[in-house]
């Protein structure tokens, strides 16, 4: 099996330190197996991503000597992909209509009786005639994933982690998850299953906060009937006072570091570092 790899980077700011160790660690399994390094741009809330972020992506990467193979693929342009595998799930009868307000669902959580503190599934049970009925009063809806119908369909289901070895599917405290809404037509969810399939992505590595939203993609895997690449989930970096490295909470950039005269061989030369530590933690 030949190794490929990805980095999929959302340009919604500058890439900092936790980007650069990701897209360093996946370049570099690509690079030391003679596999492949696929660059994508997650872009699909378009409130948020910016064009300057995008090549502010692409410059970075290549003042790391981060070289990547064949096209970007830019998830704005191919939308059209990601309904069909939409519709495929509806033809299941394994999406539902939501049309609670984030309101709403807050106040649903916050009710006494919700000890998971997921969705509710409140609209789950609506009939098909409600259904239609808000629809046509052009209420605002979101489509969610069935996730009880789901596992219906899917007799098991899980993932190889490495260094842990295989790891049994498990969807509790994620419930029924927001797949696609009328001002994102489609979620990170359903885009990055499409996605690592379609660029036969093999090893994703990637850090540990979306270890939870594995259990997700590789569930649609299983109902889409697509492969499931090997994960790696690293420890997250966090800066001197041990908060998690982060764009909203400012962290150097990159390009702030450069500007400040750092190296690109010092950079690396952390993300070395770094990778050992974890490996002898």
């Amino acid at each position: 099996m030949e190794v490929t790899t990805r980095f999929a980077p959302s340009p919604t700011g500058y890439l900092h330190l936790g980007h650069a160790y990701s897209a360093w660690a996946a370049w570099s399994r690509a690079r030391e197996n003679g596999g492949r390094f696929r660059l994508r741009l997650e872009d699909i809330d378009g409130e948020r991503c910016k064009a300057a972020f995008a090549s502010a992506i692409l410059e970075d990467l290549q003042w790391l000597g981060l070289d990547w193979d064949g096209e970007i693929r830019v998830q704005s342009l191919h939308m059209a992909d990601y309904r069909k595998s939409l519709q495929a799930l509806d033809a299941q009868g394994l999406l539902y209509p939501c049309f609670c307000s984030r309101s709403e669902i807050t106040r649903a959580l916050s009710a006494p009786h919700n000890l998971e503190r997921v969705y509710p599934g409140t609209c789950r049970g609506l009939s098909a005639a409600k259904r239609a009925a808000r629809m046509a009063e052009g209420k605002n809806f979101a489509w969610r994933l069935d996730s009880g119908r789901a596992l219906q369909e899917v007799s098991d289901f899980g993932f190889y982690e490495e260094d842990i070895g295989w790891i049994d599917g498990d969807l509790v405290g994620l419930g029924d998850v927001v797949l696609a809404r009328r001002d994102l037509p489609a979620s990170y969810h359903l885009c990055v299953v499409h996605d690592d399939a379609l660029q036969n992505v093999s090893h994703v590595a990637r850090g540990r906060d979306l270890f939870e939203a594995t259990h997700i993609h590789v569930l649609l895997q299983r109902l889409l009937s697509l492969p499931s690449p090997i994960y790696a989930h690293h420890s997250l970096l966090t800066d001197s006072d041990g908060r998690r490295l982060s764009k909203r909470d400012h962290a150097a950039s990159l390009r702030g570091l450069r500007q400040a005269g750092v190296s690109a061989t010092e950079v690396l030369a952390r993300l070395r570092e770094i990778r050992l530590r974890q490996e002898t933690a």
